[in-house]
């Protein structure tokens, strides 16, 4: 039921589902770009609720008080206490490996405002719990969401990190201004 909704109200805003490769693995970090509008999670969500799929969000804990701890547990947020001692990749790996399925959407901007260079937690994360990154995207000037490929990090971070962004050089972005491309 919750995926036919998805897809209908996709359809009906004029989106279309691409590529779905890999969105059967049980355990991955899904890097989603480009991310520069707050409609890239609404789409993002629809997209994968469409397509049967479940993946779970980083937000920070403060956000998770009543009644949007209810809401954000809904979604899949995951509370993320940036005073622990232990880091967010610690935390996100460990995590990995105390569940059968997880998957982790992380936007590799980590804001919607222009960054040159991407932050690089989704990557350690994905290579600490040995799992592949799924490098999802939204294109608005297609308006198209779906997945590029299932990529393996190799521990060469600049060198992946280079490849994994030269994969959404073709993807428009809700405010292109905001997106660097490499």
């Amino acid at each position: 039921m919750k995926k036919a909704v998805c897809r209908m109200i996709l359809r009906m805003a004029g989106w279309k589902l691409g590529p779905t490769t890999g969105v059967d693995l049980p355990k991955c970090v899904i890097c989603v770009a480009p991310h520069t509008s707050n409609w890239d999670f609404v789409f993002g969500k629809l997209f994968y609720t469409s397509i049967g799929c479940d993946a779970n969000f980083l937000i920070k804990k403060e956000w998770f008080f009543f009644p949007f701890n209810l809401l954000f547990n809904y979604l899949g947020g995951v509370p993320i206490d940036r005073d622990k001692r232990t880091s967010v990749t610690d935390q996100m790996a460990e995590r990995f490996g105390s569940r059968e399925r997880f998957q982790l959407a992380i936007t590799p901007e980590g804001t919607r405002k222009r960054v040159e260079e991407w932050k690089k937690g989704f990557y350690f994360i994905a290579l600490k719990a040995k799992v592949p990154i799924l490098l999802a995207y939204i294109d608005y000037g297609k308006k198209e969401a779906g997945i590029k490929r299932v990529f393996y990090p190799t521990g060469d971070v600049e060198k992946d990190i280079r490849s994994i962004r030269e994969m959404y050089r073709d993807v428009d972005a809700c405010h292109p201004e905001n997106f660097a491309r490499i």
